[in-house]
């Protein structure tokens, strides 16, 4: 078992989501930042898929129980074992009754957490992922929780730390093609123009833009478009002419026009930019996935 001793912002159980249930109105939520979820997995010797703790900013602290292996990767929060400093994206071996503790991160948004075995809470409809919008899933994680760990998977962890780049604390470069309702826009090109910035209003569900430079995207008309299906990484234009990029908790269905798709390899930059850091959009190439088609 792992006991958490204290949360920070906010802390849920991710894995790599539900698909498979879009005909009854649930998507697919899963991990916001998935290549992190799936690298603390390895770390420790799991499959890929394995629920683990999706940490915002930081302010973690969890006691083991017994002996454990955990990986912390994502946003670089400092992470201490019993106080004392140990590596980011690393293999940790904890004893029974020592403590790993997050702090903050300074740039990136999102930490994971994996322990060797997994987050082994019950799953809903196949997935233990929590999903902030539905509702469905384990609750966020609060003071005195006592988290199962499953069964150790038979592979052993193979390297001892992942020399991995941190998340850009500077301007985000984000591919997108344009459609499938570019057409509603007097110059959808606009988007790649100038500079964005991540608003304040940003979570699971999407990150909300707002214009720092260049020109606005503006409708032709006020028409309404009927709802449709959205996908992951689906750039929405609402009345404000502030896009939403959509991210793990979207919803399926969406009824404002949807300027462009970003390609799924971008996804885990947007979920991982800090509101006020810049973002701005290229064109996607030929042979770049959107994300929701990789």
């Amino acid at each position: 078992m792992i006991v958490v001793e204290q949360v920070g912002p906010l802390a849920t159980i991710q894995d790599l989501g539900r698909p498979g249930w879009f005909d009854s109105g649930v998507g697919p939520s899963g991990a916001a930042d998935r290549s992190s979820l799936r690298l603390a997995n390895r770390l420790v010797g799991n499959p890929e898929g394995h629920a683990a703790i999706e940490v915002l900013l930081g302010g973690l602290a969890l006691r083991a129980e017994e002996h454990a292996t955990f990986a912390v990767t994502g946003a670089p929060a400092p992470a201490t074992v019993d106080g004392t400093p140990v590596g980011h994206a690393s293999v940790l071996e904890l004893e029974a009754g020592q403590v790993l503790r997050l702090g903050y991160a300074s740039v990136g948004l999102r930490s994971y957490v994996a322990v060797r075995g997994g987050v082994d809470v019950p799953p809903v409809l196949g997935s233990r992922s929590r999903d902030t919008m539905s509702g469905l899933g384990p609750e966020p994680l609060a003071k005195r929780d006592r988290l199962p760990i499953g069964p150790s998977p038979r592979t052993l962890p193979t390297v001892e730390f992942a020399p991995v780049a941190e998340p850009p604390a500077d301007l985000v470069a984000v591919h997108a093609m344009l459609g499938p309702r570019d057409d509603w826009f007097t110059d959808a090109a606009a988007l790649f123009d100038g500079v964005w910035e991540i608003s304040t209003d940003t979570d699971r569900i999407g990150a909300r833009l707002d214009r720092r430079t260049g020109p606005p995207l503006t409708r032709k008309d006020k028409a309404e478009l009927p709802t449709e299906g959205v996908t992951l990484g689906s750039i929405q234009v609402p009345p404000s002419g502030q896009p939403v990029v959509f991210l793990a908790d979207h919803p399926i269905t969406g009824g404002y026009p949807v300027v462009a798709v970003i390609i799924d390899a971008d996804v885990d930059a947007v979920a991982q930019a800090r509101p006020g850091q810049p973002v701005r959009f290229v064109r996607a190439v030929s042979g770049q996935d959107p994300a929701g088609h990789a």
